[in-house]
């Protein structure tokens, strides 16, 4: 964790730490995420500002896209599925199957699933517009209660958790 810092900031969906080096955003994770590291490094709550300003925006609905220096850690895999993520508008979602299509590994629905699962820089890499082939919430590190609220938000209904 040498140079990690994290901030941590408030928002509708309970507090939100923001992990990162030399103002690169490596990490988001939600109160009691799944795959959350156990030490984010040193706090400073001034660390990522931009990402701060970009968060609230979005959480009161005028901010559609984010403008972030983004630096995950993952395999080449993971990163492939994170920058098809990126690529789902707002308002919109998408199928596991689909997602693996986009990549060219149109039978690796499962595997683009666990990346998903595994996406270190949630809300900002939209994993939460991910949904079922039927049309189901099917899982998410911060919750389903959590899912429902971002994709209800990005409807323009949203809802209480």
């Amino acid at each position: 964790m040498d140079g990690m810092v994290h901030a941590v900031m408030d928002s509708p969906i309970g507090s939100i730490t923001l992990v990162g080096a030399d103002g690169e955003l490596s990490g988001l994770y939600m109160e009691r995420q799944r795959y959350a590291p156990e030490s984010y490094g040193e706090r400073d709550d001034g660390a990522f500002p931009d990402a701060v300003e970009q968060l609230t925006e979005y959480f009161a609905g005028t901010r559609t896209e984010f403008d972030l220096r983004l630096a995950p850690k993952g395999t080449p895999f993971q990163q492939q599925v994170w920058a098809a993520l990126r690529e789902v508008r707002y308002g919109e979602t998408t199928t596991y199957g689909e997602l693996a299509a986009t990549i060219g590994r149109p039978t690796a629905s499962r595997a683009v699933g666990h990346a998903n699962g595994h996406n270190p820089i949630s809300i900002v890499v939209p994993c939460h517009r991910v949904i079922g082939t039927t049309g189901s919430l099917t899982g998410y590190g911060g919750g389903l209660p959590r899912k429902r609220f971002l994709l209800a938000l990005e409807a323009g209904t949203p809802a209480l958790l």
